[in-house]
């Protein structure tokens, strides 16, 4: 029997360059994985919808949501769970993160903008009004801890808080205030920049937006890494397993 249909989902975004790093994900996903049926499909902005790809899908057919988003958040719980509950034979798999390779892939864009250990960084994601989404990034931030000792906190672009302006503004205070910057990093001198990790697959009007933040560096957004496909292909194989292995 054939694989279920990879419905692979973004975000969708009105970045020219954003939406060819997502394609590209999506062909790389493909080439990972001969014969897998990967299809295309958005929450926002761009076409085709998720609720139309879903129900132009072949009869009978099963079929897997993998949405090409980094937490739990509206589109995950609302969007997806509903296109998916119209759909009999439709699973929706976990979003790509948290994941410690994602952790390990922002270590690699800090290293590549030539940070150093006495900067504090800023994670930016972009947030949602669903409090989930905060735990995700939250749980990535720790994992991130895991493989750098900078002084780091999360913040958002939207619909959470602290924003990311706040957050680097206040980075900005405690390097300005010397041994008081020091004692809330735990006792470790952290005179350096504030640096900001864009958590976020591509770029588009959130990253834009970090540019603005008023930080001394910003990272690269995540995409383009083959990592990101490995996670895709991860979160398809357990919710095929969860569907009782469907597919071959």
């Amino acid at each position: 029997m054939n694989s279920p249909i990879m419905i692979a989902c973004a975000h969708g975004t009105s970045s020219s360059q954003g939406a060819a790093e997502v394609n590209a994900l999506r062909a790389a996903i493909a080439d990972a994985r001969p014969g897998l049926d990967v299809r295309e499909a958005y929450v926002d902005v761009q076409q085709p919808d998720l609720v139309d790809v879903v129900a132009g899908l072949p009869e009978g057919v099963p079929a897997v949501v993998v949405p090409l988003l980094l937490s739990v958040g509206y589109h995950v719980k609302v969007d997806i769970a509903r296109a998916v509950k119209s759909r009999p034979g439709s699973a929706a798999a976990a979003p790509l993160g948290p994941d410690p390779r994602l952790a390990q892939l922002l270590d690699q864009r800090l290293r590549e903008a030539g940070t150093t250990d006495n900067d504090v960084i800023v994670l930016a994601a972009a947030g949602s009004s669903n409090p989930n989404a905060a735990v995700s990034v939250e749980e990535l931030l720790g994992q991130l801890r895991g493989v750098r000792s900078n002084r780091m906190v999360a913040a958002y672009g939207a619909s959470a808080q602290p924003s990311v302006p706040d957050a680097v503004a206040m980075l900005r205070e405690e390097l300005a205030g010397g041994a008081g910057a020091g004692e809330s990093a735990g006792g470790v001198d952290v005179g350096g920049r504030v640096v900001i990790a864009s958590y976020l697959l591509a770029p588009g009007y959130f990253h834009d937006q970090l540019v603005k933040a008023g930080a001394d560096l910003v990272t690269e957004p995540l995409l383009p890494s083959r990592v990101l496909a490995d996670i895709a292909l991860d979160r398809y194989d357990a919710a095929v397993a969860d569907m009782g292995g469907t597919g071959g």
